[in-house]
């Protein structure tokens, strides 16, 4: 369903992440918007960067969830968070999601996110076969 397309012709990735991944023919796709660090059920935002980190990606799951996937159907991941002192936190967090899956993603840091409280906002792009 994904494979994962791995070469010398490009630079080997800086964490465990895929250089890309092919989409097999006739998969229904799925565009996950933005997930921040907010609790489904309050709506509160926490204070702390590590709980956002893991709301974000729960929140991920939960849409891939009720639409028939998990993670291992991520192909592409695009992550923005608000502080370079973060980038150790966002990758053992991804790890743990993704347990071994390996999707393309890239990861930016930003000035800030629509709510100046939020540090991580994460949107995915998955497939799964029809």
């Amino acid at each position: 369903m994904l494979k994962q397309i791995e070469t010398d012709l490009a630079p080997k990735p800086f964490s465990n992440y895929a250089q890309a991944v092919e989409v097999a023919p006739g998969a229904r796709h799925l565009f996950v918007a933005g997930q921040v660090g907010a609790d489904p059920a309050s709506g509160k935002i926490p204070d702390s960067a590590e709980e956002q980190h893991r709301l974000a990606w729960a929140n991920v799951l939960g849409i891939l969830k009720a639409a028939g996937m998990d993670h291992r159907a991520i192909v592409d991941a695009r992550v923005f968070i608000t502080d370079r002192s973060q980038i150790g936190l966002y990758r053992q967090v991804r790890d743990e999601v993704l347990k071994g899956h390996k999707a393309a993603a890239t990861l930016l840091v930003v000035a800030g996110l629509a709510d100046p409280r939020l540090v991580v906002e994460v949107t995915v792009i998955a497939a799964a076969p029809v």
